[in-house]
């Protein structure tokens, strides 16, 4: 459903308008509350620590131009990167990596880069994605049954039989276990109870009736670890940046820039589709993001990025203006300092059995089979990325992914088809490369003798013409033989990607016939195409054969 926006930059929004966006921020305050205190403890950080970058992203990003209607906070999807730093560099560690990245949004978006996140392969994000959801869900799998997980995705699915066996052997854990799934299983099932109930949203009642069973029953389970939110507040200091100079610190930086900038990116251009207010500035935005990030980094606190859970909410409660996501963080605020000890009554499996179902949601399970009919190569880049990442970490696995998201476009793009006619013979024999456009190209170009002149308007080539139509062997010498050439049309874009076959075509061809090797069609000839297709001709006409090329001439 499309929200409109009834107001004019520059005008006072009406009362109407402020009815909504208020409405519509208390729904999203519900949905982030539980998700930002979940994210914190799954990340090995204080509970406090997602709510002050919830409040950051309400009351800071939220004022701050960019896109209207989208809301900022801690996100599920940087999650398994913000465990594996806290881990290995320190809680400490933390704000110096979110402050500096921060820093790198705000010089992003003040260069103009904002927009040059859209052309990152959808298949890479998609990819990243699951692979994020993957590991979430084999890290939480452990907190569902209050145990603690290995570490890193490999070790965590190694771990996962042992955890059954010790589960089923231990009663407290199968309690955990047993409010876990439950919350999983209202997470799931809550989209299917009436309207009237679903005003409540899904986070919020899963973990309310969690807590609510625990607290009547006095269940023996872990709970969230309570210490305050000035308490947890810690500034980075001189000593957390000292010894961050490797490569690992410098690579989980830009992890976390990359990954914050292209989902609120992405998120923004989603939430844009659900309404018709004003559209997003990408530069601005990202902008806006770094302001949140840096600021969030000198508190200590968690990553933000723009979340399209918070953000559809958002917009389907009927939000017109930015006054609902920065009303929502003062919400946050005002919980956080007058409610601090009802976070010390939340049961960690329920907030586990919110992640298990957020990773579930970041896997595009229904998207993939219909992706692998119709653009196989995608899925292979998809499937790829995720694996990567579970198998070796975020940053690395986001490489590969990329790195195969150019291979694929550059193998695609190479297409070349190289079709052999034989003047003497009726009909004339073709041949094409694989991978090559369907249909064959016409000449049209032929003189009166029979023989292809070059046309005006060609692609230019490296180099001078190396062969007119009347021009002798390449050799310098006279044909071998007598009667009409084979010809060798090559057309498409000759890269080195497709030079083996095109050099299988040329070597099968027989030394004791006159040939035409035909460049006109090219739209692109590499530097590799052109020396190997000239080292050729000269190998051709030293084994006694007679061979020209028919090139475009350089302008």
């Amino acid at each position: 459903m499309l929200s409109r926006a009834p107001w004019r930059r520059g005008e006072r929004p009406d009362p109407g308008t402020l009815r909504a966006d208020l409405i519509s921020s208390v729904v999203v305050f519900l949905v982030a509350l539980p998700l930002c205190v979940g994210i914190a403890v799954a990340s090995g950080v204080p509970a406090e620590l997602g709510l002050v970058t919830g409040i950051v992203g309400g009351l800071v990003t939220g004022f701050l131009p960019g896109s209207s209607l989208q809301v900022s906070g801690p996100a599920a999807g940087l999650t398994v990167l913000i465990l594996e730093a806290v881990n290995e560099f320190g809680v400490g560690a933390l704000g110096v990596f979110v402050l500096i990245a921060g820093v790198l949004q705000l010089a992003m978006g003040a260069l103009k880069l904002g927009r040059w996140f859209r052309a990152i392969s959808i298949s890479v994000v998609e990819g990243m994605l699951a692979g994020i959801g993957l590991v979430l869900i084999a890290g939480q799998l452990y907190a569902l049954a209050d145990a603690k997980a290995p570490g890193s995705g490999p070790a965590n699915l190694a771990g996962l039989p042992g955890l059954v066996m010790r589960t089923a052997g231990s009663p407290e854990a199968l309690t955990a276990l047993g409010l876990g799934a439950g919350t999983v299983a209202a997470m799931a099932l809550w989209k299917h109870l009436p309207q009237k109930v679903r005003i409540v949203p899904a986070p919020l009642a899963a973990v309310a009736l969690a807590t609510a069973l625990v607290a009547v029953f006095q269940l023996p389970v872990k709970r969230v670890e309570v210490k305050g939110l000035l308490g947890s507040i810690q500034p980075p200091s001189l000593d957390d940046v000292s010894g961050l100079l490797s490569v690992g610190a410098i690579g989980t930086v830009l992890a976390i820039t990359l990954i914050a900038s292209a989902e609120s990116l992405f998120s923004a251009a989603a939430v844009d589709r659900l309404h018709n207010g004003p559209g997003t500035d990408y530069d601005k935005e990202l902008m806006a993001q770094g302001a949140g990030n840096t600021i969030c980094g000198a508190l200590g606190a968690l990553p933000m990025t723009a979340v399209i859970v918070r953000s559809a909410a958002n917009v389907q409660a009927g939000a017109r203006t930015k006054a609902s996501r920065v009303l929502h963080g003062v919400w946050l605020l005002l919980f956080a300092a007058l409610f601090p000890a009802a976070l010390g009554l939340i049961p960690v499996a329920s907030l586990a059995g919110i992640l298990v179902f957020s990773g579930w949601k970041l896997i595009p399970v229904q998207q993939l089979a219909p992706l692998w009919r119709e653009h196989r190569g995608e899925a292979l880049v998809l499937i790829a990325t995720a694996v990567a990442i579970v198998a070796t970490n975020m940053f690395e696995g986001v490489i590969i992914g990329l790195l195969l998201a150019v291979a694929k476009t550059a193998w695609e793009t190479s297409h070349v088809h190289v079709r052999v006619e034989d003047r003497g013979a009726a009909p004339a024999h073709q041949r094409e490369v694989a991978g090559s456009v369907p249909g064959s190209v016409k000449a049209g170009r032929e003189g009166a003798s029979g023989q292809e002149r070059p046309a005006d308007g060609g692609t230019l080539v490296p180099g001078p013409r190396a062969a007119a139509d009347d021009a002798p062997a390449a050799d310098g010498g006279t044909p071998v033989t007598d009667g009409p050439p084979l010809r060798v049309v090559i057309s498409g874009n000759a890269t080195f990607l497709r030079l083996p076959r095109i050099l299988d075509t040329l070597e099968a061809l027989p030394t004791d016939r006159p040939i035409e090797l035909d460049l006109l069609d090219l739209r692109h000839l590499d530097h590799a195409c052109h020396t190997a297709l000239l080292n050729w001709t000269e190998r051709h006409n030293n084994q006694e054969g007679d061979a020209r090329v028919l090139m475009p001439s350089a302008a």
